[in-house]
């Protein structure tokens, strides 16, 4: 194996969006544990969460409780984790073929924070990686991660090569992931692109971490707002 960079100043968090409140078993959980285990063996700090157990409110507010919520573990349970990670994986199940409603309804949170600055000046999830697991047994682990990865860049997070994974079982009613005879560990297919992800999430994040987060120049907030548009004019003169 090539020689790899010190991963142990990075810290991950993983979010598992099954339906299932623990202790009921989550297939997408032991998908999940197949990266965390890389992650840690790696010395990384990995958090991990199972969203449906908190909670936390539905909005696009950093805290519903000033929206009408009397309660709302977001400000208090989930941010300083999500913000503190150089790593975010979100973990969900596919239903209806797309992505949870707790899927959805964390990616509603996250966006609720990205009009938020990091210490340069950048929006906030500047400087941060994002990657996506999938599983369950119909059709569309692509178009889960697409919409997730798409939504993680948007908000500001890098999205490295290969940045997502997942398992399927046959089409319709049969085992999940866990299930015995499911062949979801074993499957070759499903363990090189968990592993590959994994470690390009980590390769992704350490270049970042190295550079002290993703260059400034042409992205501040600030700035725009004050008149410095980096070269952009809004009435070019024809050509």
């Amino acid at each position: 194996m090539a020689e790899l960079p010190d991963f142990s100043d990075l810290r991950a968090l993983y979010v598992n969006c099954t339906l299932k409140r623990s202790p009921e078993p989550s297939h997408t959980q032991g998908l999940m544990d197949a990266s965390i285990a890389l992650m840690r063996e790696r010395d990384v700090h990995v958090d991990e969460l199972r969203f449906v157990d908190l909670e936390v409110a539905t909005g696009v507010y950093p805290d519903m409780r000033e929206h009408g919520w009397a309660t709302d573990a977001w400000p208090d349970e989930v941010w300083p984790l999500v913000e503190a990670a150089d790593i975010l994986v979100v973990g969900g199940p596919i239903w209806l073929g797309d992505n949870s409603s707790i899927t959805k309804r964390l990616v509603e949170r996250l966006y609720s924070m990205s009009g938020e600055f990091n210490d340069r000046g950048q929006y906030v999830y500047y400087g941060k990686v994002g990657g996506a697991i999938i599983t369950g047994n119909e059709d569309g682990i692509k178009h889960c991660a697409m919409n997730l990865l798409y939504s993680l860049q948007h908000i500001g997070y890098a999205i490295p090569p290969g940045a997502d994974a997942g398992w399927i079982g046959e089409a319709g009613p049969g085992p999940s992931y866990l299930d015995p005879g499911s062949g979801g560990p074993e499957n070759d297919f499903t363990n090189r692109n968990t592993t590959f992800m994994t470690y390009n999430l980590l390769h992704l994040a350490r270049l970042l971490k190295d550079a002290g987060g993703f260059p400034v120049g042409g992205n501040l907030r600030a700035e725009w707002d004050g008149g410095d548009h980096s070269g952009f004019e809004a009435n070019p003169e024809y050509r």
